[in-house]
């Protein structure tokens, strides 16, 4: 917690057509809203013409009417410059939902770095279409539920787990999930869902990555986080990282060595969406690390 006395964080996330005098513009409402600018990040697709984009952190004494006051005044602004823009409190943890099917590596990394205060977020539940790793998940206090899933009762077990989830979460990470989310459930989280992707995209879509990947005799395996659209691991891409192999490498070594690669990008981008440290762009991020 950065909290002191009565004085609150903030993060400010913009998105506007560049325009010379935004930056000036902003800073000014946050200076008469008396809120002191502590650290500040930007980025523009063209200087000239483009889109851009600003992500600021910022303290201010909170009452009962300062931040709608300060709400207000960049709701003017965006009158004079066609602005998006998101205010959240830092102070407050967002609430992140784990899927799962019976591979661990990366929930356990989550909740490692969870129980570390390392990622601070709140974990209400962990939902599975196995029971496999119910024992593991509730011995960390976290209460879990197996979903069982059939392509015939796939409807039913999305309802059932955004009843769930209603007013308890805020986001949803897919740490190895291998199920493919419908369209209807999407939708209730436009990139709030975030993937690992067990390949380092776009090469070796879908199932069965480190298979192809030997069949193919690479050099280079890795991981990939994204946010969830319907078209299969195709969203916005967070992260990304890999590991060097050689011919001596099996596909179960391929696998193995990968699993560490998904655990470090996956935290690593739930990470950056919990810090509010991304912007979506289209089907791009811009990632202000």
């Amino acid at each position: 917690m950065h909290k002191k006395g009565n004085l609150n964080y903030f993060k400010l996330l913009v998105t506007c057509p560049e325009k010379p005098g935004i930056i000036s513009a902003v800073s000014n409402v946050l200076l008469e809203h008396k809120a002191n600018i502590v650290q500040f990040d930007q980025h523009t697709t063209n200087p000239k013409d483009g889109i851009f984009f600003m992500r600021i952190e910022f303290d201010m004494e909170e009452t009962d009417t300062a931040v709608e006051k300060l709400e207000q005044g960049l709701r003017e602004l965006s009158e004079s410059y066609p602005m998006e823009w998101e205010l959240r409190n830092k102070e407050k943890a967002k609430r992140m939902a784990i899927f799962v099917s019976k591979a661990d590596h990366c929930l356990l990394e989550l909740i490692w770095r969870w129980k570390s205060k390392e990622l601070p977020v709140e974990i209400p539940m962990v939902i599975s279409n196995h029971p496999d790793l119910k024992e593991v998940v509730e011995s960390y206090g976290i209460p879990y539920y197996h979903i069982p899933l059939s392509h015939e009762s796939k409807e039913e077990a999305e309802q059932k787990a955004m009843e769930l989830m209603e007013g308890k979460v805020d986001f949803i990470v897919l740490a190895r999930y291998m199920q493919i989310l419908s369209p209807g459930f999407i939708s209730k989280y436009p990139n709030q869902i975030i993937n690992i992707h067990h390949s380092f995209l776009p090469a070796f879509v879908g199932a069965n990555p480190y298979v192809r990947a030997f069949n193919r005799g690479v050099k280079l395996i890795g991981a990939t986080a994204h946010y969830v659209t319907n078209e299969l691991d195709e969203g916005p891409i967070i992260e990304q990282d890999i590991l060097r192999v050689n011919h001596r490498y099996t596909a179960e070594d391929l696998k193995i060595a990968g699993r560490h690669v998904e655990r470090s990008v996956l935290a690593e981008a739930v990470s950056w969406h919990v810090e509010d440290k991304i912007i979506v762009h289209g089907n791009k991020t811009i990632v202000f690390t």
